[in-house]
C-alpha cells in the first residue's frame, strides 16, 4: 500500500513540474538547493548511491533508497531514472509521512 502511495506522490509530483529526474538534474537540483528529498533506485549502483547519500548529508536534504529504476520511471511517466530529486517541501513531507508509516 505505502509504495502505492509514493508512487501516487511522486506520478502528482511529477505533474506539477516539481521533481527533476535523472542523476545530473537531480544533483544540479541539490547543489542550487532546490530539493527538498531525494530518492535513488536500489538497483542503482553502489556509487551513486553513495554520491547521492553524501550529496544530502552535506546538505542536510532527506535521503532515501526506494523501488527499482523501472517503477520510478512510471511513476513519473519516463523511462528508467535512477534519482529523483523533490523540489517542493509538501510533496517531500507526503512522501517522507509514507516512508515513516512502513517502518
Amino acid at each position: 500500500m505505502k509504495t502505492d502511495k509514493v508512487r501516487s506522490l511522486l506520478s502528482l509530483a511529477a505533474k506539477a513540474g516539481r521533481l527533476k529526474s535523472g542523476e545530473f538534474s537531480s544533483e544540479k537540483a541539490i547543489k542550487e538547493g532546490m530539493a527538498s528529498l531525494v530518492l535513488v533506485a536500489e538497483d542503482a549502483s553502489e556509487n551513486t548511491k553513495k554520491h547521492f547519500s553524501d550529496l544530502c548529508a552535506y546538505r542536510n536534504i532527506p535521503y532515501q533508497v526506494y523501488g527499482n529504476s523501472a517503477e520510478i520511471g512510471r511513476a513519473i511517466g519516463k523511462g528508467f531514472r535512477m534519482t529523483i530529486a523533490v523540489c517542493d517541501s509538501g510533496f517531500a513531507s507526503s512522501i517522507m509521512k509514507q516512508f515513516a508509516m512502513e517502518g
